[in-house]
């Protein structure tokens, strides 16, 4: 295959025999099925894969993987959204809907998916991830379609709950799936990819049932939103029961060969691929891990204000004097820079190498939108800035990919990682039940309360994105000096994060270097990433910030 590219990352020293036979104080027990599948396949032998095979294998997952991801989370961006949708054509009058009764058709699905979140952190690690995921969303589909039954409150929120109950696994799932198939460097913008799908929800979805809203038909028009994303969705689960492979192991799109350097190219990531083994001792460590609870932290506080936006926003563009097609209309912008602060924030993040700096940057313009709609008044000549200050305000999801990738790219052990996801999307489900119960149609037209929590929020993301890195920082150096004790080198430069021309101009240092000298090329950890080790029992992870 080529030399040695610098997939992995560097260290002075080698490994001592005990790290490489899985010994010492943190034996983390049996690998990961990659593990086993590498020994087979690869005769025990560490594979080294070229900057060419590198990108070639990484353009066949990002065709086959990534359109599946993002159109599974268009439509479940829709399925939520059709709420917010529905409650401009009518909903709230012909279902009689009163007092917080709307609020709770909100909170209702991120109360379904809180109750969910502890149970699927044990099925995903052991189901086949794929075909669970699948399955989802075909209940998920054929309940949002039964909405359209609903006439009121009660057949409403229980039809709610049980699309809680399915769309709970797609957010875990999908962090998993992103950890399991890319590189940290990778992760980040891949993540944001899916998550902007919401961003084209809100374009392409208002678009949608801005016709839809035109039809005329004995149904109502929020009946016809509600079946006809419904039925998409069911149609889509097949398509993804179809293509999704469960693991790179089990890609039918991957040769044996590729199959090798797909799970290869994800050695230094040190977090593993996937073991199928629940284990009770990583699930331990994440209820003691500090980290497990500034990611918890971190969601809850920006899901509150996501929670109450996505609800309410097309309410709060309403009470600016616009009627229902052009309340639908105006929220086209609100996607369009969802979308671009998403991905641009994503691509800041990798280009510097650090989330906590962009997450509290990306907290600013929100702060401002909040700002702008606590003191302008609601009149006819305040529309414009009152615009600009609800589009100032959609800045805010790009923050929420960012702490799934800075959580994941933490956390290594299979049941770690689902276990920390779990911890992850309780934070997101509680602050999204939270989230509408704040904005309540009696304080129409200023919403004042929604929006001095959220303001309040933003400015607590920004001290916990520092409390983060400095904790982060802290654990890097207590693993180098459980390295010294060891015998090994206090410094490992972590190319994880780097681009494939650093990548290479770092090996051809090295490679200098070992020539100059006539000594060998530096040694690599990465011996123990596919043992199932967490990152605090794995001395040779790098924590990222």
């Amino acid at each position: 295959m080529g030399a040695r590219t610098g997939e992995t990352a560097e260290i002075e020293n080698a490994p001592t025999q005990q790290s490489r036979d899985g010994g010492g104080d943190d034996d983390g027990g049996g690998r990961d099925i990659a593990g086993s599948f590498l020994s087979k396949n690869a005769a025990g032998q560490r594979i080294v894969v070229t900057p060419a095979e590198s990108a070639r294998v990484l353009r066949r997952i990002d065709a086959v993987i990534l359109p599946i991801m993002l159109t599974v989370y268009f439509l479940q961006g829709l399925d939520k959204a059709t709420l917010a949708y529905s409650s401009v054509f009518g909903l709230l009058t012909d279902t009689k809907l009163v007092g917080d009764q709307y609020s709770w058709l909100g909170s209702i699905v991120y109360l379904a998916q809180l109750v969910m979140q502890p149970p699927l952190a044990w099925l995903l690690v052991r189901l086949p991830i794929a075909k669970f995921t699948s399955i989802m969303v075909l209940f998920w589909g054929i309940s949002l379609a039964c909405m359209a039954a609903a006439h009121n409150f009660g057949g409403l929120i229980t039809t709610r709950f049980f699309l809680g109950v399915f769309e709970a696994s797609v957010a875990p799932s999908f962090v998993a799936i992103t950890q399991m198939w890319w590189r940290r460097r990778e992760q980040t913008v891949r993540t944001s990819y899916w998550y902007a799908m919401n961003g084209i929800t809100n374009m392409f979805g208002s678009l949608i049932t801005y016709g839809l809203g035109h039809i005329s038909s004995r149904l109502r028009s929020y009946q016809i939103i509600f079946m006809f994303f419904g039925v998409i969705t069911v149609a889509f689960s097949f398509v993804m029961l179809a293509f999704m492979p469960d693991s790179p192991i089990e890609a039918k799109f991957l040769n044996d060969h590729d199959k090798i350097i797909a799970v290869e190219r994800l050695r230094m990531n040190q977090m593993g691929v996937i073991s199928r083994e629940w284990r009770n001792d990583h699930f331990k460590e994440t209820m003691l891990d500090p980290k497990s609870w500034f990611w918890f932290a971190l969601l809850f506080s920006i899901s509150i204000p996501s929670g109450g936006i996505s609800t309410f926003g097309p309410l709060i563009v309403s009470t600016f004097g616009f009627d229902q097609f052009q309340t639908i209309l105006f929220n086209i912008p609100f996607g369009f820079v969802q979308l671009v602060a998403t991905v641009g924030g994503a691509f800041l993040a990798q280009k510097i190498k650090m989330k906590g700096p962009v997450i509290a940057g990306l907290c600013l313009p929100p702060i401002a939108g909040c700002v702008m709609l606590m003191v302008l008044p609601r009149d006819v000549s305040s529309r414009a800035p009152l615009l600009v200050g609800y589009y100032l305000i959609s800045v805010y999801p790009g923050i929420t990919p960012l702490i799934y990738s800075w959580a994941s790219q933490n956390t290594a052990g299979d049941t770690k990682r689902k276990c920390t996801n779990a911890v992850l999307f309780i934070g997101q489900s509680v602050g999204n039940v939270i989230g509408p119960l704040l904005y309540t149609q009696t304080e129409a037209p200023g919403y004042s309360r929604g929006l001095r929590s959220n303001l309040a929020l933003y400015v607590a993301i920004i001290v916990l994105s520092g409390l983060t890195t400095a904790y982060l920082r802290l654990l890097n150096a207590g693993h180098a000096k459980r390295r010294v004790a060891m015998g090994k080198s206090a410094i490992i430069v972590d190319t994880s994060l780097d681009s494939a021309k650093e990548v290479a101009a770092r090996e051809e240092i090295n490679a200098a270097t070992a020539e100059a000298t006539g000594g060998e090329e530096v040694e690599r950890p990465g011996e123990r990433a596919f043992e199932n080790l967490t990152d605090l029992q794995n001395e040779e992870f790098v924590f990222v910030y």
